[in-house]
């Protein structure tokens, strides 16, 4: 099962393979990677769209008004109402020619969202990443959603995707908050090393450094797998913490879709100019 990513233009291509490819960036380097988080509404879309990000990640869920036929709107709960349906959001993004991450909130929005990304497959030669939280994680109390029906569900529109797959977490500032476990990061593998996807990993960036031998022993059991770092908007961490990341783990692996300041000034850190 040990199929790596796709060919030029498949969902499943490597993202550096693609921007390399593109001209986009010019070294095999996930840091070089930019990304627009939680480009939902019309307006952030639009703006997104006009951004030098390379992805653009957004939330997908069903609206609240419950009813039977209810289209997949983009919005991050709490909210649960959005001015942009996905497929609105779909027909901006496929004139560009950025990739695509798109976040499922419930497992209730996945079909009807993948009958969407059918109708415009064709359309979207381009990297698209499938995320959900999948596993309890550190000091996690969100409700995940169920793997084995989100992985079906998907794979049996798309064989040819990028999944993301996390752990729901929590991050308390008055107290020590403990990494990604061993079991964690197991039963992840457990689940992972049955599909034949590449598979990347989003990581809090403030529990990483206390996890750094559970998530490398987790990337070295496949070539398909890699880390998305992010980091909740008020989590502390330093940019010392990424630049340890930085120096255990292969550049070609680590994706850093992380909030300003620490953005600009990790990147100056390690020498990649940003563009604003």
């Amino acid at each position: 099962m040990a199929v790596s990513a796709g060919g030029p233009g498949s969902w499943s291509e490597n993202i550096l393979e693609y921007f390399l490819r593109n001209r986009q960036i010019t070294a095999e380097d996930g840091a070089e990677i930019t990304w627009y988080h939680a480009a939902n509404h019309k307006a952030q879309t639009n703006e997104a769209l006009k951004s030098t990000a390379h992805m653009i990640e957004a939330d997908v869920l069903l609206p609240s008004d419950g009813s039977e036929h209810s289209q997949p709107i983009m919005a991050h709960p709490p909210e649960t109402n959005s001015d942009n349906t996905l497929q609105e959001w779909l027909t901006e993004v496929m004139k560009s020619n950025k990739g695509i991450k798109l976040d499922f909130k419930s497992l209730a929005a996945v079909e009807p969202s993948m009958m969407l990304l059918e109708n415009v497959k064709r359309h979207l030669k381009r990297p698209v990443w499938i995320n959900a939280d999948i596993l309890p994680g550190p000091n996690g109390n969100s409700k995940v959603i169920d793997a084995k029906p989100f992985l079906d569900t998907v794979t049996s529109f798309f064989p040819d995707v990028t999944f993301s797959l996390g752990w729901t977490t929590g991050w308390h500032p008055e107290k020590v908050n403990e990494g990604y476990s061993w079991t964690m990061v197991k039963e992840m593998e457990y689940i992972c090393n049955e599909l034949s996807q590449p598979v990347t990993f989003p990581v809090r960036a403030a529990l990483v450094r206390q996890s750094c031998s559970q998530l490398l022993w987790l990337l070295k059991k496949s070539n398909r797998y890699s880390l998305t770092i992010w980091t909740g908007k008020n989590d502390n961490y330093s940019i010392e913490d990424l630049l340890y990341i930085r120096d255990h783990f292969d550049k070609k692996q680590v994706f850093y879709d992380i909030l300003e300041p620490q953005n600009h000034e990790f990147k100056q850190a390690i020498g990649i100019k940003v563009n604003l």
